[in-house]
């Protein structure tokens, strides 16, 4: 490519990015100082349904907008903070906290987050491409086979060509979880069982996990119910079987249930563990368990 040639490519690139970030309301991209000013932290956890949630109301365009406040950041293996550098990874989940969603740490991890794009013909702004399987680089796509991306070491985050990448996915705008309604007789069944309320079961499937039998949550977290592995195992049970996962978040929640005497305790507990209940002395004060225990009862009619 002659010098001509990438200058009309950069314009091009530049033009788009000052479109999109018009559409979202931003004038002007920040400087590089501004950026690090302007980046936000993302200190707290949230569940997986919810992080499903905060995605779909996330578009590829505020994305993008966002990923370009960060060209010109220098690259940094392992880096995650803008104010001494970002890796590839690092730039993309830096990226999605500022728009409030989660996602894993490393490229590898990433590269299997939300939903599988067929080619880059059907790529969107925002989507995440990859190289390598499993993926050791990962870039946003922005548009017009360019992606921003933190390419390696002794450069800068920057617009460049996709080229061919091993996969694409897309996080925001994925299809919608599964209904949980189809999993109501396994929610009275526990119910008999255990003597907890179906309604609040199902809305902690709703919360947990959207009603994905497959979820797995940037923690770590599986199945239905959003077990932990350790949990999981304890129980005995699969957490990516419904039934099965239905069941042992069921033991759970009643061991906290007679653990602590209320539903919105053992909810609290259920999210942040009986040991963050027991020191609080009541629901944790983390926003995410108070949204979380808030989120569940509105959901189960004030169970």
């Amino acid at each position: 490519m002659n010098v001509p040639d990438v200058t009309t490519a950069v314009a091009d690139v530049t033009a788009r990015i000052a479109q999109i970030q018009a559409r979202v309301g931003v004038t002007a991209q920040p400087s590089f100082s501004e950026a690090l000013a302007g980046a936000m932290s993302n200190t707290g956890s949230t569940s997986f349904g919810a992080e499903m949630a905060a995605a779909a109301n996330v578009t590829g365009d505020a994305v993008v907008s966002d990923a370009a406040r960060y060209i010109g950041v220098p690259y940094q293996w392992g880096g995650t903070d803008p104010s001494t550098g970002l890796d590839c990874s690092g730039l993309v989940q830096r990226v999605y906290a500022d728009l409030g969603v989660s996602l894993p740490r490393v490229a590898s991890d990433q590269a299997r987050a939300g939903e599988p794009v067929a080619s880059l013909a059907e790529a969107k702004p925002g989507d995440l491409v990859t190289f390598g399987s499993p993926a050791d680089h990962i870039g946003i796509y922005i548009g017009n086979g360019k992606m921003i991306d933190a390419p390696h070491a002794g450069a800068a985050v920057r617009v460049d060509d996709v080229g061919q990448p091993t996969s694409i996915r897309r996080v925001v705008g994925a299809p919608a979880a599964t209904s949980v309604a189809q999993y109501d007789a396994l929610f009275a069944a526990a119910s008999t069982r255990y003597g907890l309320p179906a309604n609040v079961l199902s809305a902690v499937a709703q919360v947990e996990s959207g009603g994905d039998p497959g979820a797995v949550s940037p923690a770590g977290a599986e199945g239905l119910m959003q077990l932990m592995p350790a949990t999981a195992q304890g129980l005995g049970v699969n957490p990516f079987d419904p039934a099965q996962a239905v069941d042992g978040a069921a033991r759970v929640l009643q061991g906290d249930l007679q653990q602590f005497g209320s539903l919105p305790l053992a909810l609290a507990a259920y999210n942040a563990g009986p040991g963050a209940v027991e020191q609080a002395g009541g629901v944790p004060t983390y926003p995410e368990t108070q949204a979380y225990v808030q989120k569940v009862l509105s959901i189960a009619g004030g169970a």
